[in-house]
């Protein structure tokens, strides 16, 4: 030990006095300037700067950075007092000092205390608050992903069937009027012979125990209960013991009868993936391979809240979904005319949250109110496209899961294909 030291503290020494390396400013470029807090885009509307949901190319979004400013159309990102407005480029006002942070940016005004800030309201502001926002390229680089047992689960983009009971086959999900409209067409076999490897499923309390159904149980015919379907998942998983499955409640049941339901379910527990007890949160998701051998392949979320379970849903396997996952809006519009293609949060949290050696999944909801199939078609058709130019920048990270209605329509599959060669 005391041969040691001194060639300790002479590396303790050179360390401290060392200069660090100063962070390099971006590259100029084509940007989305996305504020850390909020995960809305700044946006240009007229003369003045808003934040808006992130929308790829369309909305006044993009932004060129170019030296120490941002130009939008012919105008610059500039200031007026407290608020951030669109001036001249040419203008002192559109100038910045754009200061690096980790993987974000400080946009801070020259020789003051002054920055960009996301104001909580739509309008972005100047302020002293040093607020952080992501610089994200319009065309990123994307990195190749390792071969398919070597990819951790963060890695790997899975087809998910959006209300996967809502399907006619399997039983009645919605009283008689909704029951004509399922989001999809064949049972959860099928569903799992065809490669749907996510599933979401809306899980109510009726007198019968927790009963598959949309809004509503009252007036369904031949309801499927929960742990029917879990069965299903489960015996696929014991005959395919390659593949890995995610099951996502839209809970609504109190946790000591969901937890008395998955009792049920015969050998549950030896392919029931427990990311609490696995240091996901430390060491990051674990490769397909990793959870293959460890018999680890049924991972289970609920977007039940934490706050008022007496006993902890995680406590008997079932996640809390928003701990671990981002997932944007579920509603692209009605089931006819116009999408809205925007991606942000479902939740308060944005899209892009990470946390030091942890990177939560990606849950992409790419479906209308109504699944009507002509449309169901058509947006499925739309689906990789969506995922590149809108919501992988949003979420700074590819999508997981793609939950679409009727996946056996317009293809998703495809888009899982491509998705699943590269990542953001």
């Amino acid at each position: 030990m005391r041969a040691t030291r001194p060639a300790l503290i002479a590396a303790l020494v050179a360390a401290l006095t060392t200069p660090l390396t100063a962070q390099a400013a971006p590259a100029d470029g084509l940007y989305y300037v996305q504020s850390a807090t909020t995960g809305l885009n700044a946006g240009v509307s007229g003369t003045s700067v808003l934040q808006r949901r992130p929308k790829g190319d369309e909305d006044h979004q993009q932004w060129t950075l170019s030296g120490r400013t941002l130009r939008e159309g012919a105008q610059c990102l500039g200031r007026s007092g407290d608020q951030a407005v669109m001036v001249a480029c040419g203008s002192a006002d559109a100038q910045w000092d754009v200061l690096p942070d980790g993987d974000r940016h400080r946009l801070k005004v020259p020789g003051s205390d002054r920055y960009l800030i996301a104001s909580g309201t739509d309008q972005v502001r100047i302020g002293t608050g040093a607020d952080l926002w992501y610089l994200t390229p319009v065309s990123p680089r994307r990195t190749p992903v390792p071969p398919e047992g070597q990819r951790r689960l963060d890695q790997v983009t899975f087809l998910t069937a959006h209300n996967a009971y809502a399907n006619g086959v399997d039983g009645g999900f919605a009283p008689p009027l909704v029951n004509l409209a399922p989001n999809q067409a064949r049972g959860i076999e099928q569903q799992l012979r065809d490669g749907v490897r996510g599933f979401q499923l809306d899980v109510h309390q009726t007198p019968d125990g927790a009963i598959l159904c949309h809004n509503s149980c009252t007036w369904v015919s031949r309801p499927v209960a929960l742990w029917v379907d879990v069965q299903r998942i489960v015996d696929f998983l014991g005959r395919n013991p390659g593949e890995f499955v995610t099951i996502f409640l839209e809970d609504y049941a109190p946790a000591e009868l969901l937890r008395a339901e998955l009792g049920r379910v015969t050998g549950l527990e030896d392919v029931l993936f427990r990311p609490d007890r696995a240091g996901v949160r430390t060491h990051g998701w674990p490769t397909l391979d990793a959870l293959r051998a460890a018999n680890d392949r049924l991972l289970i979320f609920t977007d039940h809240g934490r706050s008022g379970d007496a006993v902890p849903r995680d406590s008997f396997g079932v996640m809390y979904q928003p701990e671990w996952t981002v997932e944007n809006h579920w509603s692209m519009g009605p089931g006819l005319g116009a999408s809205d293609w925007s991606c942000h949060s479902r939740w308060s949290t944005p899209l892009t949250r990470t946390e030091p050696g942890f990177r939560p999944l990606f849950v992409m909801n790419h479906f209308r109110d109504v699944p009507v199939t002509a449309t169901a078609t058509t947006d499925n058709g739309k689906l990789a496209d969506r995922a590149r130019r809108f919501c992988e920048p949003a979420a700074r990270k590819t999508p997981t899961y793609l939950a679409v209605d009727h996946y056996h329509l317009g293809d998703p599959m495809a888009a899982v294909a491509a998705l699943s060669t590269e990542r953001f």
